[in-house]
């Protein structure tokens, strides 16, 4: 078990790793400032989940299969990559059609959610680097025969930390959406975002691993 010492510096780790911009970053930054914070929540939500396999499947020994093997780790990088271009270019097409009619709030709130929560858990487990962030995490926190109910126990923790911060930055965002749906800065904000984020496709597939 770990000691609530051990506890508060792995959350602080995941916390600060989590402040970093990055793709993770952007897709709950878009969905609170698009749909709202229940988007961003829910987006954090898809993220937190991606982490604590993550979490678990490294402190199991599987992600360190990935780091080690260049083929699947290129493979895991390229889907990764190509998926947020491909988020990027729908915001692009967004901003350029500028057409953004409204939906039953409803159907809307439905909708937004659930492709939220698929959009950040796809973001989070396609990103090969978060495996490389774990295994550099995991082991310092993990005794040399760790049990069962530890191994869950730092996943759980690694989770929590992460989902707390997303949902903050998701509450901060949505609080100011008033403004954000106006649609001559909606149009701004998903040319910017959608620029940016095809940029950091294009520089996560092209980097060397």
């Amino acid at each position: 078990m770990l000691s609530t010492a051990e506890i508060l510096t792995l959350a602080g780790v995941i916390i600060l790793g989590s402040m970093s911009p990055g793709p993770d970053f952007l897709v709950v930054l878009r969905n609170s400032v698009v749909s709202g914070r229940r988007s961003g929540v829910a987006c954090a939500g898809g993220i937190a989940v991606g982490v604590f396999v993550w979490a678990l499947v490294t402190a199991i020994g599987i992600a360190g299969l990935l780091a080690a093997s260049a083929e699947a780790y290129t493979v895991v990088k390229l889907v990764g990559a190509i998926y947020l271009a491909y988020i990027g270019i729908r915001a692009l097409l967004a901003a350029r059609r500028g057409d953004y009619r409204p939906e039953s709030e409803a159907v809307s709130k439905q909708r937004g959610s659930f492709v939220a929560f698929r959009q950040g858990l796809l973001t989070n487990l396609l990103n090969p680097k978060c495996a490389v962030f774990f295994i550099a995490l995991v082991p310092q926190f993990l005794p040399h025969d760790p049990s069962a109910l530890g191994t869950l126990e730092l996943a759980v923790v690694c989770t929590v930390a992460n989902l707390a911060w997303f949902s903050t930055l998701a509450f901060g965002v949505g609080a100011l959406r008033h403004v954000f749906t106006r649609r001559r800065v909606r149009r701004a904000l998903d040319a910017a975002m959608g620029t940016f984020m095809v940029g950091l496709g294009i520089r996560i597939a092209i980097e060397s691993n």
